[in-house]
């Protein structure tokens, strides 16, 4: 028996600090999130940051936390919900961080008598941080509780073309009677070692002008490469004019380099250079959470204000969309009833 395992980032389970620092812990010990040394990513996290950060944190989980609880969780549960009425087969939600983990996702499936399970990481791009710490958790597990039963995962759907008309008719039904001079795709960030590390050919990626529009088989595991493809397709779906949008990331930690331009430093550059109305899309979550709701949704509105900005429009990320729905079905359905030599989102 078949079943679908949906796979996001996590939440605490709720806004006080105390929930805010055990999620914390768990997320940033990971060792690739934060890729370094066990003793130094001790020292870095339970030395310095968990001794500063969550009460900081906490607080802005409480701007953006709903009455249903964390929106990530609340968004991910609706979906969750919607893509069950279109598909026959079960299908589980569960967290890489937080208390809805993935054993418990895989256990669910299991006590219904699921033998293969079809993991969905919910990210367009393939990342260390995020993609792979699924996969590789999941593999842990399987191993571990259930040695009988085979998984099977969707591959990165960042340029898969039913996936690219989806996310371009969202962000030109949620801009339609806006009027705005820029849009800027702002990606959560990750330190370009982990561009490198991720590189199978261990020569290509050099975070240059030209590696990410080179061809090369690097580019199925390059974060970078996916994040502009993303942005240069929907482009074109949308017909947008050269220089009235570009491509930042967000979301930076520590000293280390990370991608380049950051989305504070851009946002706060657009203001400077006389934009007013301004429009940014996240299309690195498919699922609204702190990222996109207090760090982009507030902090970067107050940024682009106080530089003289306007207007500043959010577009929601994809969440429980009636289309997104029936892509992720129609994925799961495909996955169901094809042979093991076809590939199931049409890459």
């Amino acid at each position: 028996m078949k079943g679908v395992l949906l796979v996001n980032l996590g939440s605490p389970d709720s806004p006080d600090p105390k929930d805010v620092k055990k999620y914390l812990g768990e997320f940033l010990m990971d060792e690739r999130v934060i890729d370094v040394p066990l003793w130094a990513r001790n020292l870095l996290v339970k030395g310095i940051i968990l001794n500063t950060r969550p009460k900081a944190s906490a607080a802005a989980y409480k701007k953006i936390w709903w009455k249903e609880g964390s929106p990530l969780i609340v968004i991910s549960e609706r979906l969750q919900n919607k893509v069950q009425e279109q598909v026959q087969v079960p299908v589980a939600l569960a967290m890489r961080y937080g208390s809805m983990t993935i054993k418990k996702g895989i256990q669910e499936l299991v006590d219904k008598g699921v033998d293969e399970v079809f993991l969905i990481p919910l990210y367009p791009q393939f990342a260390m941080a995020t993609t792979e710490t699924i996969l590789v958790l999941a593999e842990e597990i399987r191993k571990a509780h259930f040695p009988d039963i085979k998984i099977t995962d969707l591959p990165a759907f960042y340029n898969n073309a039913d996936y690219i008309d989806v996310l371009s008719n969202s962000i030109s039904k949620h801009l339609s009677g806006k009027s705005y001079e820029h849009l800027l795709f702002s990606y959560h960030g990750v330190p370009e070692r982990h561009i490198r590390k991720s590189d199978v050919t261990k020569s290509h990626c050099k975070i240059d002008g030209s590696c990410c529009k080179t061809p090369s088989k690097a580019h199925e595991f390059c974060y970078r490469h996916q994040c502009l493809e993303v942005t240069r397709l929907v482009a074109e779906k949308l017909q947008l004019q050269e220089g009235t949008y570009s491509t930042s990331f967000q979301s930076r930690l520590g000293f280390d380099p990370w991608l380049l331009p950051y989305t504070d430093r851009t946002i706060e550059r657009l203001g400077k250079e006389g934009i007013k109305n301004m429009a940014i899309v996240t299309p690195a979550f498919v699922s609204d959470c702190l990222e996109t709701l207090e760090e982009i949704a507030m902090e970067g509105e107050e940024i682009f204000h106080e530089m003289g900005g306007k207007e500043f429009t959010t577009v929601p990320c994809l969440n429980d969309d009636d289309a997104w729905v029936s892509l992720l079905s129609k994925w799961i359905n495909n996955w169901v009833t094809k042979p093991e030599t076809q590939t199931v989102n049409g890459k």
